[in-house]
């Protein structure tokens, strides 16, 4: 059993784990595999590397242009959610998510399942997702996953509006086992900026071979910043991969 714990938001000292990799980084090859819906916003967006941007003024067909996942008002019930797949498998430390810009319009709730799966996921692919929602084929097949089972990392817990004062919560997780995926769950609708995953690489050593040269230094083999001077123009976890 996984659990994890609220460290704190606003402008307070991030927790320590941020030192740490962030494992669903697109830079390091995370992606989404699936969301609900992607109508003013796609999910894509919760993985860039960058800060989040508002660019007053612009608009898209659909509505306000922003920087993150921004799903429609639910006019049916349930929920929306995402499937996501780590681009570094490993051990969960803790969750930041950043609702940057996003005041009115933010999650009220989220919480978080994973898995570690063996087998290659086969799902419809993502295009442009921007003015859609899943259609019945993308649900059929993500069914397969059973992913409302995966275990809880985070139960369900409330978000704050995207302010500078409030939009930054952190949360621990309290897990020594291996993930490969994760389900977002966003409660009832809404946007998020940013979602990071931080914690530490776990490679299957198994698919390789006894000849095989590995860095012994990436951060997919289980490397780790554990400390430096400086870190003004750059984090030294670059060096390693992220």
């Amino acid at each position: 059993m996984s659990s994890s714990t609220r460290d704190h938001g606003g402008e307070q000292p991030a927790p320590e784990f941020v030192q740490m990799n962030n494992l669903v980084c697109e830079s390091v090859g995370g992606k989404v595999l699936f969301a609900t819906d992607d109508w003013f916003a796609a999910a894509e967006n919760l993985l860039k590397k960058g800060d989040p941007e508002f660019k007053t003024g612009l608009f898209t067909e659909y509505g306000k242009w922003m920087d993150g996942w921004e799903t429609r008002r639910k006019r049916i019930p349930g929920h929306d959610w995402c499937i996501i797949e780590l681009g570094v498998p490993g051990v969960i430390h803790g969750f930041h998510v950043d609702t940057h810009f996003f005041t009115g319009n933010y999650a009220p709730r989220i919480s978080v399942q994973g898995a570690c799966l063996q087998e290659n996921i086969s799902l419809p692919t993502r295009g442009d997702r921007i003015g859609s929602a899943a259609t019945e084929e993308d649900f059929k097949a993500v069914e397969r996953l059973h992913s409302e089972k995966w275990e809880y990392l985070l139960e369900m817990t409330e978000l704050t509006p995207g302010y500078a004062e409030s939009c930054h919560s952190y949360f621990h997780v309290n897990s020594k086992e291996r993930w490969t995926h994760i389900r977002l769950n966003i409660y009832p609708d809404g946007g998020i900026a940013r979602f990071k995953v931080y914690g530490i690489g776990q490679r299957d050593w198994s698919s390789c071979g006894p000849n095989d040269l590995e860095d012994l230094l990436s951060m997919a083999n289980g490397s780790v910043c554990l400390g430096y001077s400086d870190a003004h123009y750059g984090h030294p976890r670059n060096l390693i991969g992220t």
